[in-house]
């Protein structure tokens, strides 16, 4: 495994901190939470940690608290840089069990199965306060997966939160299945840490460093298993709690989560505004009118995922410039090129340079 490296981007690559959604106080603090928890039982003072951010330590404890994604990342990187303990996110996702779930724990938990308890999990994950926006992938017809973005361009601490949400998704899986429950494999779009073989003794399977994506692939065979907590009615009603939950987001942001999700499961297609308006059911002039009532269009929120991929990719090292052009629908690299320039203002290699050792 390659030593890591870090790509130290310019604040308007690595975070778009324009996106109107970046202020939105709709996050649960659950990773603040746990990161304050762990700060109590090592005698850290984490009080630093919440200057000019506009709620205190002990709001925490008010479950109707929400954050907004610039509050919960300057939060997490203060707290990393306090701790200085490489492979934190291992650490506090390997702690984290049902209960850090809360109502989604529950609602996991008494699912018939585990592949429903999965896509329960997945359909609601904001709800436990995910810094990553997650979906659901069949690789074969023998592999599906979990996978993760980086949600706002970040890359900075795409380690930490992959590190956090594989392992806690790990944890709980194993709590509902039995400790027999291994992976298929961990891919991850970010270059090896010097801790990596640590992933290997969480993860108990082949982890692969550079890859294309950041996912976690399980064996079809599990999505059948039975799950011994499964409560018909209970499972009936904390999902509707957490249907409820979930449509407190505003129904224009709903919009542009899933136009993004649906470009980033299909960028190598470079997907038309009329294809992914019949992907959502909506015709292309709804679609626009929606994009439109959120003060986003189309074209804007493509080059946006685009350029965030492809940074994503760039982090991980292991393509060239034309493999990850073809990889966000680019068949000309020097189409891509010049694309990524204008996103960026600087050329693929030259974004590529921009790391620490």
């Amino acid at each position: 495994m390659t030593q890591a490296i870090r790509h130290v981007m310019p604040a308007t690559l690595s975070v778009d901190e324009s996106d109107p959604r970046y202020l939105i106080a709709d996050i649960s603090p659950n990773v603040p939470v746990y990161l304050v928890e762990r700060a109590r039982r090592l005698g850290i003072d984490c009080n630093p940690w919440f200057a000019g951010l506009g709620f205190r330590r002990n709001q925490l404890d008010d479950p109707s608290l929400r954050i907004s994604y610039r509050q919960a990342r300057t939060l997490v990187r203060r707290a990393i840089a306090s701790f200085n303990e490489p492979g934190l996110g291992l650490i506090l996702g390997s702690e984290e069990t049902v209960g850090s779930f809360g109502l989604l724990g529950l609602a996991m938990m008494t699912s018939r199965h585990f592949g429903d308890a999965m896509r329960v999990g997945i359909a609601h994950h904001r709800l436990c306060g995910s810094l990553l926006d997650v979906d659901f992938a069949v690789v074969d017809t023998s592999t599906v997966a979990v996978c993760a973005w980086p949600r706002f361009g970040e890359t900075e601490l795409l380690p930490f939160l992959s590190e956090e949400l594989f392992s806690s998704s790990l944890s709980f899986a194993r709590e509902l299945v039995g400790p027999q429950l291994l992976p298929k494999g961990l891919e991850l779009s970010y270059a090896a840490p010097p801790y990596a073989h640590d992933y290997a003794r969480v993860f108990q399977c082949d982890v692969r460093f550079g890859c294309a994506h950041n996912r976690i692939l399980v064996d079809t065979r599990w999505l059948d298993f039975p799950l011994p907590g499964y409560n018909p009615l209970t499972s009936r009603q904390s999902l509707a709690l957490c249907t409820q939950q979930s449509r407190g987001h505003k129904a224009n942001d709903e919009i542009v989560t899933s136009v993004e999700r649906l470009l980033r499961s299909r960028l190598d297609e470079h997907p038309r505004l009329t294809e992914v308006a019949q992907s959502l059911h909506l015709s292309e002039r709804s679609l626009r009118r929606r994009l439109a009532e959120s003060g986003r269009i189309f074209r804007e929120i493509h080059d946006r995922v685009r350029a965030e991929r492809a940074l994503e990719l760039l982090q991980g090292g292991s393509l060239s410039v034309a493999e990850i052009g073809a990889q966000i629908g680019f068949s000309d690299p020097r189409e891509f090129r010049r694309a990524f320039k204008r996103w960026t203002g600087m050329s693929p290699r030259e974004a590529g340079r921009l790391r620490d050792p």
